[in-house]
């Protein structure tokens, strides 16, 4: 929770993948707390969908349909928000997908493509977009979601994602320290398995799942909310010295 009470009422955060899973949870959250609430997603029912709960609620939210592989619809998300709500302090950039399972051997390079686009080019264009109206406003808060994959390296079934991912982890701390002294803190989280229609996107299978789960010691997969409140935590003004990391939510395991 904020130091400050209030910290985020009427500020603005952009929300990529916003229509399920992770980033829905976390625009809820924000939500909560008094946030304006930007949700972007390429599945424009789904966007439309978390920001009318959210409306519902009695908070502010905008749905936008939004292809994160596309620069210019990620420029255009990011002035509308200004547009509607002023300022943008914060970027939760949560869309992402493993594509398919495979071993390394039979990755392609139409699958290798598609998977960097999604999971570190979509991160990439996100936060050019952003940055320069958080210098001009000095200072913002941007926490992409990395994996626990790009330390195991996902052998076997996700060689791509993890590398991908390991991408968005070099990125953040790059980012990071090259405008640390200008109010800037950038952030990644590298959840272990979470309990969303991730897996069954990727056709994860029942055996995968269940090794998944073994490797936890807490037996179980995340809530997606849990990573919400991590978020939050993060941008708000009780870690004010924290940047340039990643932060691991795994419930003790993952490593192997």
């Amino acid at each position: 929770m904020p130091k400050t009470p209030e910290f985020f009422v009427g500020k603005t955060i952009v929300i990529t993948g916003a229509a399920s899973g992770i980033g829905r949870s976390t625009a809820q959250i924000f939500a909560r707390e008094g946030a304006n609430v930007v949700c972007g997603d390429i599945d424009a029912e789904g966007s439309e969908r978390t920001a009318n709960q959210i409306i519902q609620k009695g908070g502010k939210a905008l749905g936008l349909a939004c292809d994160v592989t596309k620069r210019e619809q990620v420029d255009a998300m990011i002035q509308r928000a200004i547009e509607e709500f002023g300022s943008v302090e914060f970027q939760f950039n949560s869309a992402g997908a493993a594509g398919r399972r495979s071993t390394f051997l039979d990755i392609d390079d139409e699958l290798w493509d598609q998977t960097f686009d999604l999971n570190a080019k979509s991160v990439y264009h996100s936060i050019q977009a952003v940055l320069p109206h958080m210098l001009d406003n000095g200072g913002g808060v941007i926490v992409n979601v990395a994996s626990m994959s790009h330390k195991r390296g996902a052998p076997g079934s996700s060689i791509h994602y993890a590398a991908a991912k390991g991408a968005v982890v070099t990125m953040t701390l790059g980012v990071a320290r090259e405008f640390a002294d200008r109010g800037i803190r950038c952030l990644s989280i590298s959840p272990g398995p979470v309990r969303t229609a991730f897996q069954e996107a990727a056709n994860t299978s029942p055996e995968l799942m269940e090794r998944f789960k073994n490797d936890v010691p807490m037996k179980r997969f995340a809530e997606p909310e849990e990573i919400g409140e991590l978020v939050l935590f993060m941008c708000s003004d009780a870690c004010e010295y924290m940047t340039a990391d990643t932060v691991y939510v795994n419930g003790g395991g993952g490593w192997r």
